[in-house]
């Protein structure tokens, strides 16, 4: 499926997608009372979780290869337009917080730029030429890895940037919520969570954008979870960047270690705050600079340096 400047094929492009099919049964919605109205929507919402599990195992697959050129320096970039692209901006900008990665690391790339966060930016969802040139700004390595996000799976940007990114030899994921989509099969990897019509119709921001948030999630959270980014479900790579932050970076090291309180602030003190570090200084009895060493020497596994500490 391509993208066409004529308005009547495009009309039957979009006639055909699942996203925008009309519901005859919801046509008087809006006559409802705001109660009714609010249990339809949730029953719809209740649904997405569902369509997503009927995706897991290419999902999986995508991780795994994700993880493993990340552990090699590589990054992860998602490219999308309108709502897709602002979640995939939402989702590479709470990296940084979470699991204490580089900006440029996960980096979110949504057509018609910053700008675009906030306000329509016209024609440019339209242009593969622009994600190929917001693609070439970051030099893509075969280390990297490109998901283009479209709920449709139709949409310019997304694509071009798939295309792009797999003809520099990067890594390529497509996820749209549309079975059979261009997206998708310009991808290695593609991922099609088929969510069905809209209660609103052709309004992707609700059940598609719900269901791409949480191919996201997924996609970012376990990868840094296989990266080491976590000890069991705990967040060691934290950036203690405020005062709430930095209250949850003691309560990590005190879940993990069953330290007190005077044995957290020392060995956080010891170790400049990091909390992994905190955390081996604990249970092994090293110091700050061999916790250090050691993490370092493990690839940034918390789980890997206990062991070769003897903890």
């Amino acid at each position: 499926m391509t993208s066409t400047s004529d308005p009547r094929v495009l009309r039957a492009e979009l006639e055909a997608l699942t996203t925008e099919a009309f519901r005859p049964d919801l046509a008087d919605i809006d006559r409802l009372p705001t109660l009714d109205i609010a249990r339809l929507m949730n029953g719809e919402d209740v649904t997405v979780p569902a369509a997503v599990a009927e995706r897991l195992p290419e999902i999986g697959a995508a991780i795994d290869a994700v993880a493993a050129r990340m552990a090699e320096g590589g990054r992860l970039v998602y490219a999308g337009a309108g709502t897709a692209g602002r979640l995939g901006v939402l989702d590479a900008s709470e990296c940084p917080p979470t699991f204490n990665t580089d900006p440029t690391q996960v980096v979110g790339l949504i057509a018609g730029g910053p700008e675009a966060m906030v306000t329509s930016v016209e024609g440019a969802e339209d242009s593969k030429e622009l994600a190929r040139a917001d693609l070439d700004a970051l030099k893509l390595t075969p280390l990297d890895t490109v998901v283009g996000v479209s709920a449709s799976g139709r949409t310019p940007y997304a694509i071009g940037a798939v295309e792009h990114a797999r003809a520099q030899g990067a890594l390529t994921i497509g996820l749209s919520c549309n079975a059979h989509s261009a997206l998708a099969a310009a991808a290695e990897h593609g991922i099609e969570v088929v969510v069905g019509p809209e209660l609103v119709t052709g309004s992707t921001r609700l059940k598609a954008g719900t269901a791409q948030k949480l191919v996201l999630n997924m996609l970012s959270t376990i990868t840094m979870i296989r990266l080491g980014k976590t000890y069991g479900n705990l967040m060691v790579d934290v950036r203690a960047s405020n005062e709430k932050l930095r209250a949850r970076s003691r309560r990590i090291v005190a879940l993990a270690t069953g330290a007190g309180d005077d044995e957290i602030e020392r060995a956080l003190a010891e170790t400049d705050g990091e909390v992994k570090n905190a955390i081996l200084v604990i249970l092994t009895g090293v110091d700050g600079p061999a916790a250090t060493r050691l993490l370092e020497e493990s690839g940034g596994h918390l789980r890997a340096a206990l062991a070769a500490a003897g903890g």
